[in-house]
């Protein structure tokens, strides 16, 4: 068994590597002074430069976390290496052969995991390709590639293959050359079952996953065939010693230089919507690679396009489809926000369609078009949280402003935060100073504070408890009293109402949430119209359309006294409470046209906005009218 390297192969590795063209692999790095430069350290998280190098000296240190070495610890370090493994990999970059103390090379079976990993993934991947352009088996992919406009040369380009269906044609081709099933087990290109070693990939389209020094590390693979016996669309490697799912990102090897050039990095969401990126002029575009994109993908990012200048930030622009799906998305790229110091986009295109549909249909010129129509991904954030809810309705809008405060509210960029809670009043139709105190006190609240509760609904061991009862109406309030005593007409006198401005009243017309239910009842019977003339059988019919918590209350409106007898006093009394509460009612109905003009003013809509107007035009005249009815 040979030993330990030779002490001159050692030193030869040292001399004849250039420490900065390793570390750049890397990190991206610029010039920090006299003989050295500096970058943002792999190996913890940082917002300022503080990992420096010393090329004259082939050392580099980190003054953040304290970490530092030769070229040979750096590469130990950064992919997990022993030593010998990395004097081995340092030594195959610069064309050195590797001796050992007890003479000899070392042989096959003893080279360094990650190196033999590698070399099987490299075989692996020029193997499908092959199988792409010559097994008559890969028809279906290459008719898929070409119907998303992928010729010959882009699927050249970026080592799209093809994974015969047999089940055993890869394995036996490596063994051929020489890999043990250990290894292509351990690497993820076989798999073990009772009968032996076979084919993980099978009668599938191959996407090689490369690191970011172009090493093919892992594959990505998509469903061609109905019979496939797996049904997931697409297929990845497991994490192995050399795949890591959380920290890899499809096309970054192909990326890097554009990404660090122009300090930007565009996310998409697939293998194609890369390939149909890069091939329409977007050299900045990359994938996750079967997960969403998380923190070690962002400091995979940080550190290529230098994201440590707050002054003239970079840029990570999302791409999301425009479904819930795509939505969510977007929302959990924009809690992982803080941890850049670069600006954070989204780009959606309004239709729907992802990059590589997009370029089908509309040609390379559009997906330009679409990343360069970006909006700040919190601006998509507020839209999103508060398009949930209806505007149309003040609950609605409350519960759309409490929503989207702590959005605002977590806005980097401190002094952005007021212009937003500005467009914030004018999307969901609030006073602007309303919304600028909801936003500061989402600033204020703890984190925890603003974990969502689960619902009953989420948990199978809640008992529905059934309806709430309705509050008692506090009688304490002169508008609420005002309701009951015009409810109380209604049930008992409902001659002195009259019929058809009543039933005109909006559905929140009433404050009290019990007079809502039995106005409610009223408009289920047809509104006072269908009384009658004799009135008989009035206050049963609108107790049976009453829901169950609202029924007892119904029979209380219908025998409680009311503080007048005679017909002349009901008439008055009735008369003053159907003007008061049609006027309260007119007056909520144009503070929700205003909100409404405001909302469609901020998105543009001018139709909607003179539609809005000539209905804010009759709500004045409405109230102009019962003004002079009461004067």
């Amino acid at each position: 068994m040979p030993g330990r390297i030779k002490a001159d192969v050692v030193a030869a590795v040292k001399e004849r590597t250039a420490i900065e063209d390793v570390v750049r692999d890397h990190v991206t790095l610029r010039s920090g002074g006299a003989g050295s430069l500096k970058g943002l350290c792999p190996f913890h998280d940082e917002k300022s430069p503080s990992f420096n190098v010393r090329p004259t000296l082939g050392v580099w240190h980190c003054f953040g976390c304290g970490e530092g070495g030769d070229v040979i610890s750096f590469i130990q370090k950064v992919d997990h290496l022993t030593f010998g493994d990395a004097v081995e990999r340092l030594a195959d970059r610069a064309g050195i052969p590797v001796e050992y103390d007890e003479g000899g090379a070392r042989p096959r079976e003893e080279v360094g995991r990650r190196s033999r990993l590698l070399e099987a993934n490299r075989v692996a991947e020029q193997f499908y390709a092959e199988q792409l352009t010559g097994n008559p088996e890969s028809v279906p992919g290459r008719r898929f590639l070409a119907e998303r406009g992928f010729d010959r040369a882009a699927a050249e380009r970026f080592g799209v293959g093809f994974a015969p269906r047999s089940g055993e044609a890869l394995t036996n081709h490596l063994r051929s050359k020489g890999f043990s099933d250990d290894d292509l087990v351990l690497v993820g290109l076989s798999g073990r079952g009772s009968r032996g070693l076979y084919d993980r990939f099978r009668g599938r389209l191959l996407w090689p996953i490369r690191d970011i020094t172009g090493d093919c590390v892992g594959f990505g693979a998509r469903r061609l065939f109905d019979d496939d016996r797996i049904d997931a669309k697409y297929l990845n490697t497991s994490d192995t010693p050399l795949f890591k799912k959380s920290q890899v990102l499809y096309g970054l090897d192909l990326a890097k230089k554009a990404v660090s050039t122009k300090r930007q990095a565009v996310v998409v969401e697939g293998y194609t919507d890369v390939m149909a990126c890069h091939l329409a002029g977007v050299g900045t575009a990359v994938a996750t690679c079967g997960t969403a994109f998380g923190a070690d993908h962002i400091k995979v990012v940080r550190r290529i396009m230098r994201d440590d200048d707050e002054v003239h930030p970079a840029e990570v622009v999302f791409t999301f489809d425009g479904d819930a799906a795509g939505q969510k998305a977007a929302l959990r790229a924009f809690a992982e926000d803080q941890r850049f110091v670069s600006q954070t986009y989204v780009a959606v295109e309004p239709g729907g369609m992802d990059p590589c549909e997009l370029r089908q249909q509309r040609g390379d010129e559009a997906v330009r078009g679409l990343v360069e129509s970006r909006v700040p991904l919190f601006e998509f954030a507020i839209a999103t949280t508060i398009a949930r809810f209806d505007l149309n309705t003040a609950e609605g809008r409350v519960q759309g402003l409490r929503a989207a405060a702590p959005v605002v509210a977590q806005i980097k960029d401190r002094s952005l935060r007021p212009e937003y809670a500005r467009r914030l009043a004018g999307l969901v139709g609030i006073d602007v100073e309303e919304a600028r105190r909801a936003v500061a006190a989402a600033g204020r609240a703890e984190p925890a504070g603003r974990r969502p509760v689960p619902s009953a609904a989420a948990s199978p061991d809640v008992v529905d408890p059934g309806p709430e009862p309705l509050p008692r109406p506090d009688v304490r309030e002169p508008a609420v009293a005002m309701e009951r005593q015009l409810l109380q007409c209604v049930l008992q006198a409902p001659r002195v109402i009259e019929p058809h401005e009543f039933d005109a009243l909006g559905e929140d017309a009433f404050v009290a949430p019990a007079h809502r239910e039995v106005h409610r009842a009223v408009r289920a019977v047809g509104g006072l119209e269908t009384v009658g003339e004799a009135g008989e059988g009035w206050v049963e019919r609108v107790s049976l359309a009453a829901s169950d918590v609202a029924r007892p209350y119904v029979t209380d409106l219908a025998v409680a006294a009311l503080p007048v007898v005679d017909d002349d006093g009901l008439v008055k009394l009735g008369r003053s409470l159907q003007v008061e509460v049609a006027r309260r009612d007119l007056l909520r109905r144009k503070a929700d046209v205003h909100s409404r003009m405001q909302r469609l003013d901020a998105a543009g809509d001018a139709v909607g906005y003179r539609a809005a107007l000539v209905e804010g035009v009759v709500v004045d005249e409405r109230l102009r009218a019962l003004a002079v009815e009461q004067d």
